[in-house]
């Protein structure tokens, strides 16, 4: 058992939970503009939770809370049983795909996404970067550094960098974005697949392909979330076809 299977398991069968998470930026004329007004949310071991929103609705926002880099105004976050930022995570407890996608330009994509096992000196514990980088179709690509492929390419080799650790949390931000259907459902098999081992997924989309493999989807409004008006249940990809 992993040292953050064993925080998780010490915690119950909660793994995120978040309870009147309050955040307010300043707005025109410094009057603040309140993002987030008392949002609740729990999801356990191997969920994928998917946030909706329009734009500008907090969804990312509220991602950087959970993952620590934001702080809230008020309410609580509470990750793997203790409370964000209340001690350093390793990259195998919380990886994070933000929008930017972080890629480090002096490093060609194999070493991007090997990068994780480097730091952590941690050994492979779901699929290899090679495997991740076939299943991407990115493979061929992998001595190239990311301002010499596409932006779809980038992100997906984004994605192989954040679940390569096969983390317990992973925070995606608008993580198929740039990819057309194919690829769109090609990447979230891989999350399929990463929960299906355990590992929590919020994901902040208002792409459906995402709908299609969450086992919850919600919506960000007025600072809160509520249920998705989607068609449930929505359906959820197969593993392995």
């Amino acid at each position: 058992m992993r040292a953050t299977d064993a925080v998780a398991d010490a915690a119950g069968e909660t793994v995120l939970d978040l309870a009147g998470v309050e955040k307010s930026f300043a707005g025109p004329h410094q009057v603040p503009r309140r993002v987030l007004a008392g949002v609740d949310l729990s999801a356990g071991p191997g969920e994928i939770v998917v946030v909706a929103g329009r734009s500008g609705s907090g969804k990312t926002t509220l991602l950087t809370i959970v993952g620590g880099w934001e702080r809230p105004d008020a309410g609580s976050v509470r990750l793997l049983g203790g409370d964000v930022g209340a001690d350093g995570l390793r990259w195998a407890d919380l990886a994070i795909l933000p929008q930017s996608l972080g890629l480090l330009a002096e490093l060609t994509l194999a070493e991007n996404i090997g990068l994780p096992l480097r730091l952590g000196r941690a050994a492979v514990d779901g699929e290899s970067p090679g495997a991740l980088m076939a299943r991407l179709g990115i493979d061929q690509l992998a001595d190239r550094l990311p301002d010499e492929v596409s932006l779809g390419e980038q992100q997906r080799a984004a994605l192989a960098r954040a679940t390569v650790v096969r983390p317990s949390v992973l925070l995606a931000d608008e993580p198929i974005a740039h990819q057309n259907r194919t690829w769109a459902e090609g990447m979230m098999l891989i999350l399929a697949d990463l929960a299906a081992s355990g590992t929590t997924c919020l994901i902040a989309t208002h792409n459906e392909v995402a709908f299609e493999a969450a086992d919850r989807v919600l919506e960000l409004h007025d600072g809160r979330l509520r249920p998705h008006p989607r068609p449930d249940p929505a359906p959820r990809f197969r593993y392995g076809t």
